[in-house]
């Protein structure tokens, strides 16, 4: 009874026929099958791009709020991922139904609905894959596979074991010979290459002694506990026990340094109420206002509004109302705390372009605020003999590894995806600091680890401040005994389950032999 039911609900799910036809269509079944499990194959690694790029959702969102320039923040990043996980359940669970019934022994017949929403489901992924190809996003993606692929491959191998009961019904009942030879074949070929794809795979984490664990930079501060670039969100971060603050300075129109990210179109727009408090003004750029103007403006209110990290929540009532007044820091300000605290203050300047009068009017802040130069890092490539000349005790940050060897420099700031493990262990070899931005997660944050960077700068320090260890760490000879036992494993139960079917078809043939001359006896089901 439970499998009429089942064999019923497939079929019906699958071929939206709830009734059983005596000669079911089958014309290009096997094709649509093989469609099927591509498509589905194919949104299971969009979904996993997806899980890989959380790490950069606020830049995701950040770009949708510029781009489609609605004045409201919305988290595309979780309506994008909810489309995907429905493109990837429609599609498993499609080719779930096909499985179970390639295993009842009934014909496939895909409804021309299914058909229809298959391909729309590939153009959507086509597309999407197509947009993000645009920004470089593969090296991030590549850079997961080091840290997920070891158990990727182990998960391989078990969906193999799983599967071979259905692989080797379909050859035993295959009505030609070269079906079953070519079943058999892409199964046997796909298998080999699951099991020994560990000859092929490096992870930083395959070592047998770990680094030192990366320093931590806040990013803008803790911008997952408070408004990012204000002085709650700063204090917040020196908490985490923090190497460096990170920040981006622009200058007022009367020369005034201050901490604010965005700039030119959408300057203010996002994190300030520069539209209620200054409505019809022009606002463009920071040079349109004093500091005394910019000083009226609310920096926190947009925090628990928006609700940028879905971290609000986690705040106390006396949290939530210290975030909603937060206003625009001056320099001086953050310089003080992290004179105070002994942090080094790392930041970019986003005003006019880093004018050279902005740069000046800069370090001259920075120099009548008394903080050690040793704590300052300068990142700003342009003036920066200028800068070398005002303050010569800064320490220099580099984005390009050509320009500070040309300039004997030993701190490299480069993005998370743009450096492989072996250059990371090689420039530490030569005694270069690297730090890598922006981190979040913390498979991120362990690769890295393993592969010996530095410092990371990331929004969220909180999460990172307890690690005592990456997520995982083997030696390779303990991953080479774990990948050989499971393999082994893998195969004998495939072999049993080989002998197992076609012992279960022989005797499905005999019994159907002798229901030909004996029409009274029961054929055996499997």
């Amino acid at each position: 009874m439970a499998v009429k039911v089942c064999r019923t609900c497939c079929r019906g799910l699958y071929s939206c026929s709830w009734s059983q036809r005596s000669n079911p269509p089958q014309r290009c079944a096997c094709c649509w099958f093989s469609i099927v499990s591509l498509v589905s194959l194919l949104a299971l690694f969009w979904m996993y791009v997806w899980q890989v790029m959380y790490n950069d959702r606020d830049d995701v969102n950040s770009f949708g709020f510029r781009k489609l320039n609605i004045g409201k923040w919305i988290n595309w990043f979780m309506v994008v991922v909810i489309i995907s996980a429905v493109l990837a359940i429609y599609c498993c669970l499609l080719l779930l139904f096909a499985l179970f019934q390639v295993a009842l022994g009934e014909a496939l017949d895909l409804h021309w609905l299914h058909k229809v929403l298959l391909f729309l489901a590939a153009l959507i992924i086509a597309m999407g894959i197509v947009g993000i190809s645009r920004d470089g996003n593969w090296e991030a993606v590549y850079l997961s596979l080091q840290a997920t692929a070891p158990f990727l491959q182990l998960g391989g191998v078990v969906a193999l074991a799983l599967l071979s009961w259905f692989v080797f019904q379909r050859v035993f009942r295959a009505e030609s010979t070269v079906s079953r030879a070519a079943t058999l074949l892409v199964f046997v070929v796909v298998s080999i290459l699951i099991f020994l794809c560990p000859l092929f795979i490096e992870s930083p984490c395959l070592l047998e002694k770990l680094p030192q664990k990366p320093a931590l930079i806040g990013h803008r501060g803790a911008p997952m506990l408070a408004p990012e670039n204000t002085m709650m969100s700063f204090r917040k971060a020196a908490e985490c026990d923090l190497f460096a603050f990170e920040t981006d300075v622009q200058l007022s129109k009367d020369g005034i340094p201050f901490l604010l990210h965005d700039h030119e179109g959408q300057f203010l727009t996002r994190t300030t109420d520069v539209t209620e408090t200054y409505e019809g003004r022009e606002y463009s750029s920071s040079s349109n206002f004093t500091w005394l103007e910019l000083q009226k403006l609310n920096a926190g209110k947009w925090f628990t509004k928006s609700d940028p990290f879905g971290t609000v929540s986690s705040l106390s009532d006396r949290e939530v109302k210290e975030a909603q007044n937060q206003s625009l820091p001056a320099l001086s300000e953050l310089l003080e705390l992290a004179q105070n605290r002994g942090i080094s203050v790392m930041f970019d300047m986003k005003s006019d372009a880093g004018s050279i009068n902005d740069t000046s009017l800069t370090v001259q802040a920075i120099r009548r605020s008394n903080i050690s130069p040793s704590l300052v890092l300068w990142l700003p490539p342009k003036h920066r003999d200028l800068v070398k000349e005002m303050a010569p005790g800064f320490r220099h940050m580099y984005a390009s590894e050509t320009k500070m060897r040309n300039e004997s420099g030993d701190l490299l700031n480069m993005k998370f995806s743009k450096l492989a493990s072996k250059q990371i262990r090689e420039l530490q070899s030569r005694n270069v600091t690297v730090n890598m931005w922006v981190v979040n997660e913390p498979w991120l944050f362990s690769l890295l680890w393993c592969s010996g960077a530095g410092s990371v700068t990331t929004n969220a320090c909180h999460h990172f401040q307890n690690m005592t260890g990456p997520i995982w760490q083997l030696t390779p000879g303990t991953y080479r005994m774990i990948w050989i036992c499971v393999d082994v494993g893998a195969l004998v139960v495939m072999v049993l389950v080989f002998l197992l079917v076609r012992k279960l078809e022989s005797r499905n043939r005999a019994n159907f032999k002798n229901k030909e001359h004996h029409p009274f006896l029961p054929i055996a089901q499997t």
